[in-house]
């Protein structure tokens, strides 16, 4: 079956890595892409959010199934799009209808959800304009550090955290004055829940789910999580405390009323969802949810999945999971990601990219790269992945540490204490 894969990042690198392992591929097309994709399929230059001509793109090249990496194009309606359109509806699509995708797309929604469904969350409270004195005293209500969301998507920038009560009424004052746009109209303001952060995923139909593998992603630039937050600076699978007791709280109180409250408000839903969860003294809780896999975990998740990657999404499509079989590799899977020099904050693109071809025993997932496979060039802040396998989490990180070393770029960076933590 011909497949289109939609997105340009290191997590649609390695779903394209492994959908191009699959017996049942004939051919993968990936819009936009990025050099390493190139080498698993026909990069294809259209733009994740141009329905239209991705969905004329896909007709024209007898394309069945339709994977969105990104949440962008399905917070705004891809799914409905295609499903909408008689001409496209024959055509399966990975990722949640836009009423779905309102999980990540509102972070209000969201909170609105989990509190319909008794899921474990933090206590919280949601303003817009005009009503800051009520954002401000729920403020003052909580112990620092203070924690402001804006509603909407913000490219994972929406997130701030203050020391003080001053510096939170300021950030508060500055969201609902336009500080992220229209995704600040709403700011959700939470209470600050401590412990030690997980990333969760399960593929599902709406009705049955595979819980793939965890991951702890590190987002913060500096060592020892300080500095500005990033897309992700790295990733480990598996964490070492995601098992017995505490994974079956995450599935008996966090994934089945997810996947019961989808049902109960008849939302359409057959994609991914990812759960952002908090360990708190053994209980999850969840800070987020998002509607597709994550980046960076996904170049951690992906090479433990032994099962054919695409058999389980047309599963997803057509009621089958629980008949389909995951597999996973027990080994740990360490993900470091390199990015541009001055990343979060402005940085060079268009800058060579050497020695990729001196990597052993290491993956290599491109996140913003261009060019050919001879020819490399930077073109974002968060520019390649290297993926190890290791039997312990030292052993893969390693690994990934000495082939992180050896791929050269003008202003290379990366963090050299992922699982400082665990």
């Amino acid at each position: 079956m011909n497949v289109l894969l939609i997105g340009s990042g290191g997590r649609e690198h390695a779903m394209a890595w492994k959908i191009a392992q699959s017996s049942k591929l004939d051919t993968l097309y990936i819009a936009p892409g990025n050099a390493g994709t190139a080498e698993t399929g026909t990069n294809v230059n259209i733009k994740v959010t141009d329905f239209e001509a991705l969905a004329n793109f896909a007709l024209h090249k007898n394309v069945e199934l339709l994977v969105v990496g990104p949440e962008v194009p399905l917070v705004e309606g891809i799914h409905d799009y295609f499903a909408n359109d008689e001409k496209y509806r024959h055509i399966k699509v990975i990722g949640p209808t836009r009423q779905g995708a309102k999980l990540e797309g509102s972070k209000e929604f969201a909170k609105q959800f989990m509190q319909k469904n008794n899921i474990p969350t933090a206590k919280y409270i949601s303003v817009g304009p005009g009503e800051t004195d009520k954002g401000v005293a729920f403020i003052h209500e909580q112990n620092a550090p203070y924690v402001l969301k804006a509603d909407g998507l913000a490219a994972g920038k929406g997130v701030e955290i203050y020391d003080t009560i001053a510096e939170a009424e300021k950030g508060l004052k500055a969201m609902l004055d336009g500080k992220f746009g229209d995704a600040g109209k709403r700011v959700v303001i939470e209470e600050f829940l401590s412990g030690v952060e997980i990333s969760v995923f399960v593929l599902t139909d709406g009705k049955q789910y595979k819980i793939l593998p965890e991951a702890k992603d590190y987002k913060r630039i500096g060592e020892k999580d300080t500095g500005l937050n990033t897309g992700g600076m790295g990733s480990i699978s598996p964490v070492p405390f995601a098992k017995g007791d505490f994974m079956e709280k995450v599935e008996q109180k966090i994934i089945k009323p997810t996947i019961h409250g989808l049902q109960k408000e008849n939302i359409t839903y057959n994609g991914f969802i990812f759960f952002g969860l908090i360990n708190v003294n053994g209980d999850p809780y969840v800070i987020e949810y998002n509607v597709r896999m994550g980046d960076p975990e996904t170049e951690a998740i992906i090479p433990r999945i032994k099962s054919d990657f695409l058999e389980l999404l047309l599963a997803s499509t057509n009621g089958k999971l629980d008949e389909t079989a995951l597999e996973i590799d027990p080994r740990v899977v360490a993900s470091v990601m390199l990015v541009s020099g001055g990343y979060p904050g402005p940085y060079n693109k268009g800058l060579a990219i050497k020695a990729l071809d001196k990597i052993t025993d290491s993956i290599l997932f491109h996140a913003g790269t261009t060019g050919e496979v001879s020819r490399v060039s930077t073109a974002g802040g968060r520019v390649l992945a290297v993926s190890s396998y290791g039997n312990t989490m030292a052993e893969a990180l390693e690994k990934s540490y000495q082939n992180a070393d050896v791929v050269n770029f003008e202003g290379k960076y990366f963090r050299r204490d992922l699982g400082f933590d665990l």
